[in-house]
């Protein structure tokens, strides 16, 4: 157990809402940290990420608005003229909601912040199923980060890089945020839209099996909730 404070990354989202109640469950004290880079359901999201901080109490909430990301684009996630695809759970593509790059720019983010506020970890909540789309989800490239951080701050600064689920399926992290107790209805996953959730983009496909896979009911609402083989 720890009684030290902990930054984490808190985008609205299933994922890192388990990583804030897993900090918790170690013992820190979170600082949650939110970006708005230009998402189609930014809006949503910070709703979230907001309503969540609250929930925890959290000892601090900052929420950082940065175009730079949208602006670079080549993305489904922040180009309004890209479609966000269906799932398709057989691809080995890297799916076109990959944001170049974003987990560097978020973790840069998350180390400042960490740094400031004397926080003896940062959080962050990817995990397998990510990685085997996402390259900046991978444990190599968190390790390396976990190297920039020792090498990019202050000599007497130690901040350890803690991705809990890296090693995790998305079952895994439901059925650990259930145990948990945490607020599900109040996250938010879908890559497409605000209210209701689409339920067929890959964010959607992944959690909705996810919930059915622990035996659970998603508690957020769907325009449709599709069976994904």
């Amino acid at each position: 157990m720890s009684n030290d404070r902990a930054a984490i990354l808190a985008s609205g989202g299933m994922d890192s809402a388990t990583a804030v109640y897993e900090a918790l469950d170690r013992g820190y004290e979170p600082y949650l940290l939110h970006t708005s880079y230009g998402q189609r359901t930014e809006d949503k999201e910070y709703e979230c990420a907001n309503a969540l901080a609250a929930e925890v109490d959290a000892a601090d909430f900052l929420h950082i608005e940065t175009g730079h990301l949208s602006q670079i684009g080549a993305s489904s996630l922040t180009d309004a003229e890209m479609d966000v695809p269906d799932a398709n759970p057989d691809s080995d593509e890297i799916p076109t909601s990959y944001v170049p790059f974003r987990n560097a720019n978020l973790l840069s983010m998350a180390t400042s912040y960490a740094e400031a506020n004397d926080c003896s970890a940062v959080f962050i909540g990817a995990h397998s199923e990510d990685f085997s789309g996402y390259p900046d989800c991978r444990p190599a490239f968190f390790a390396a980060f976990q190297h920039v951080i020792d090498v990019g701050t202050k000599p007497d600064t130690e901040i350890e890089l803690i991705a809990p689920f890296v090693d995790w399926s998305k079952t895994e992290i439901a059925e650990r945020g259930l145990e948990l107790g945490v607020p599900y209805e109040i996250t938010w996953s879908c890559y497409r839209d605000e209210a209701p959730a689409c339920g067929t983009c890959d964010a959607c496909a992944f959690r909705l099996e996810a919930f059915r896979n622990a035996g659970e009911r998603d508690p957020i609402a769907y325009a449709e909730r599709p069976t994904f083989s």
